[in-house]
């Protein structure tokens, strides 16, 4: 199932289509058209890019507030570009990544001050075909542990059904005792191959 835009929250801007589809960096430019150059430092390239950005910059003049009263919590994959695949423009939404895009207690803590300070309403979850965390156990934390001396606090969170994944990150989220809104909480599953996102069942 493809995930629709509502065009009534968006009223000061005209979409032409609201099916998502998805840009993967794999597909981003990669001449020379950009500050971004091969040999160089990471970093430096970063920073040069920065500067090119800045010298077109102007300031947009919007405050910290989302403009579709919306978070996105989703993966850190790099496959993921958010903005693009969902139809986003600067200002619209708050977007909290992480290894999985599962629902964490530091999760918790970045919607509860989105929610409750900064006006957002709408909760979207994106996990994605093909997950790191699909090649991962909790053994992982007794291997650094070996490694480094200490045991991690956290949980390594892996799983083998990214739809059960997203069930659970729901209801962490429909659940949580700090959250304002929680009725508004859908959950979805982004193919890395196709660009698509389907919906996820919360039953």
């Amino acid at each position: 199932m493809a995930f629709f835009v509502p065009s009534h929250s968006r009223p000061e801007r005209h979409v032409t289509s609201n099916v998502v589809d998805m840009t993967t960096s794999a597909a981003a430019p990669t001449g020379s058209e950009g500050a971004i150059r091969a040999g160089t430092d990471v970093t430096d390239r970063l920073v040069a890019a920065n500067q090119s950005y800045a010298e077109a910059f102007s300031d947009p003049g919007m405050d910290a507030r989302p403009v579709l009263h919306v978070a996105v919590v989703a993966c850190m994959d790099a496959r993921l570009d958010l903005h693009q695949a969902l139809g986003l423009e600067l200002g619209d939404c708050h977007t909290i990544r992480n290894a999985g895009g599962v629902v964490t207690d530091d999760v918790i803590r970045s919607l509860t001050i989105s929610q409750r300070k900064l006006g957002t309403r709408s909760v979207v979850l994106i996990h994605h075909t093909n997950c790191g965390l699909e090649s991962l156990t909790e053994d992982f934390r007794s291997e650094l542990e070996m490694e480094v001396g200490q045991r991690p606090a956290w949980a390594v969170e892996s799983f083998r059904d990214v739809d059960q994944d997203v069930r659970q990150s729901m209801q962490r989220v429909r659940t949580s005792p700090f959250l304002l809104h929680t009725d508004d909480v859908r959950g979805f599953v982004f193919d890395v191959r196709t660009g698509l996102l389907r919906e996820v069942d919360p039953a």
